[in-house]
């Protein structure tokens, strides 16, 4: 009998440690205060060079705001970091200009960008002829 009053209440302190527990989680999430809904977004800024970590700038009304952000290193594009694009494939190597281009359309602006709803970029033409892949061996014994 005592071993089942014991259990019980150690059940109730678990019970209760994980409910305060529960409740500290909840106080520690900021609000931000703020009503604005009409907020207006700047570009990613990087704090040093032109990629990595930096911030972005936002207005509404009388009201300003820092938000952290990242541009990637490997994201030199001239549309943007901002600007989404679903791009097509590859298109064939021009022999005049000895480059191919794809175009990519607009998917989705983050923070309000203004981004063109389409764009085109280029790249060098492989100097490379890729190798076939070797042929597929038959299954089981011959």
């Amino acid at each position: 009998m005592q071993v089942q009053g014991l259990l019980l209440l150690l059940a109730l302190i678990l019970l209760a440690a994980t409910a305060e527990a529960g409740k500290n989680k909840k106080e520690k999430v900021k609000k931000d205060g703020s009503e604005c809904e009409d907020w207006r977004w700047g570009p990613c800024v990087p704090n040093s060079k032109d990629c990595g970590l930096g911030y972005r700038e936002g207005t509404c009304k009388d009201e300003s705001k820092k938000l952290k952000c990242k541009i990637p290193c490997n994201w030199k594009k001239k549309f943007g970091a901002d600007c989404k694009y679903k791009f097509e494939s590859w298109g064939g190597c021009s022999a005049q200009t000895g480059v191919k281009t794809r175009s990519g359309i607009l998917k989705k602006a983050l923070y309000n960008a203004q981004c063109e709803e389409i764009v085109y970029v280029t790249k060098p033409c492989s100097s490379k002829i890729k190798a076939k892949s070797k042929a597929k061996k038959g299954k089981g014994k011959d």
